[in-house]
């Protein structure tokens, strides 16, 4: 498996890995398939066509301006959150978009942007078709993407192709959490260090250490971000920001009315801390995908404020070994709630944050796999229903519980010798299963559960 840690832990902007991320990095491709081709310069309109659950909860999750900011050349790492508006402002008030920074285009919505309710592409439920067409109204050429979760993104092309042009032979490959085990058993390394020495042959960073630590740093800072912030979130749910009291009401707590649960207060102001910010739009870490943002930087913050003895290593041996985990999911079932549910975004969060507690907290290759086991086994058939298709309710409070979750998953492993009936291959199958059985309206489309449940007032 030639996945890099860097695939799983992406800088970006929120609401959504799959709906805003994604549908940017497509149409960044988009634009490089135009370049190539020799036909950007000759490009005088674009046509974009969202289906399936980027159709259905696209608006919610701002998919209609990711796909304009990525038109305009902007990146989700490069992208600056605060100016986002404005240069989508700019387009309505215009309308004209400068394709590529470059070249100025007529563009007007409701002619040119289509959410295709109720139809979807073969592919994947998160699909799109980009159309670029020349001053003749001919068309140039055109693409279909999909969107297949935590920012990850395949042309029609790809998604024929049974193994990777790009895969790079590694020292340790791995398909299953088996293969982790054996190769443990074999060289000694721990399931993080197996990762960590995988890295180095596959060229996304030449100091993958330091590497990780920016990744910390960004969700940290979006953690603190989180905690300075008021107001209420955008969309219409009038959900007021929660972290800012919170964390004041921690600070100023008097140690008289403090009690030994209190450290699960600082987990969930954590998670609620990143996943408001994910909900503005704000800079997030994709872990494994926004919607799931808050749990890995709630279980990291609390390793690193909680934990005796915790260290960048640790940091570093946290991140490998979630990112181990993840790419067993991403391999051999989904991140993406709009292919299994919400159990492939907080259920594998959990899992990856409980596996990698408790590498840092002692545990040997069998505790790892049997915490990140627990960690998803209860969070199986967990629906996506967000109200009114946006990542706040329950999206936000579902972060809390999967980071509580997890971290009592680690401890839960960690006082057993690693033997369990249920192994992680197995709970990762079952999820895949339980995903392809649940019905659409549980994934990611907000016509079931909440979504339909609970009156917008």
């Amino acid at each position: 498996m030639s996945l890099s840690i860097l695939d799983l832990f992406k800088i970006g902007v929120g609401p959504s890995s799959s709906h805003t991320v994604g549908p940017m990095v497509a149409a960044n491709r988009f634009l490089d398939a135009l370049l190539q081709q020799g036909q950007l310069e000759n490009t005088r309109q674009i046509r974009i066509e969202l289906y399936g659950s980027l159709a259905m909860t696209g608006a919610g999750h701002a998919t209609d301006t990711a796909v304009m900011l990525g038109l305009m050349g902007e990146k989700p790492d490069q992208l600056d959150p605060d100016q986002a508006p404005a240069l989508i402002n700019n387009v309505r008030s215009t309308g004209e978009l400068i394709l590529a920074g470059q070249y100025p285009i007529p563009f007007v919505e409701d002619q040119h942007l289509h959410f295709l309710h109720g139809h979807s592409l073969a592919k994947h439920p998160n699909g799109m078709t980009l159309r670029a067409f020349d001053a003749a109204g001919l068309e140039l050429f055109h693409d279909n993407y999909y969107s297949v979760g935590g920012g990850f993104v395949l042309n029609e092309e790809e998604t024929e192709q049974t193994t990777s042009a790009t895969d790079i032979q590694v020292p340790f490959p791995f398909n299953n959490a088996q293969d982790l085990l054996d190769i443990g058993d074999r060289t000694g390394l721990s399931i993080g260090e197996i990762v960590l020495e995988n890295e180095q042959h596959l060229g996304r960073s030449d100091q993958i250490q330091p590497a990780l630590l920016n990744i910390w740093r960004v969700m940290d800072r979006c953690i603190n971000r989180g905690c300075e912030q008021t107001g209420v979130l955008p969309g219409g749910l009038n959900v007021n920001r929660r972290a800012h009291q919170l964390h004041q009401e921690l600070l100023n707590r008097p140690e008289d009315q403090q009690d030994h649960l209190e450290v699960m207060d600082w987990v969930n102001l954590f998670a609620i801390a990143v996943n408001e910010e994910n909900a503005v739009g704000g800079r997030v870490v994709t872990a494994p995908t926004n919607g799931a943002a808050g749990v890995i930087p709630a279980v990291l913050a609390y390793y690193d404020r909680f934990v005796p003895g915790s260290s960048e290593a640790g940091i570093v041996t946290f991140l490998a070994t979630a990112a181990a985990i993840g790419m067993l999911y991403k391999k051999n079932a989904s991140i993406s709630a709009a292919e299994v549910g919400c159990q492939g975004e907080i259920g594998v969060a959990c899992s990856m944050a409980a596996g990698a507690l408790c590498a840092v907290m002692g545990g040997n290759n069998r505790q790892i796999e049997n915490a990140a086991e627990i960690g998803m086994e209860h969070n199986l058939g967990l629906t996506c229903d967000p109200i009114a298709g946006l990542v706040q309710v329950p999206c936000i409070e579902r972060n809390t519980m999967g980071a509580v979750k997890a971290i009592n998953a680690a401890r839960l492993a960690l006082k057993g010798d690693g033997q369990h009936r249920v192994s992680l291959d197995d709970v990762i199958e079952t999820m895949r299963q339980t995903g392809l059985d649940m019905q659409d309206k549980y994934k990611e489309t907000a016509t079931g559960g909440l979504a339909v449940n609970v009156v917008m007032c």
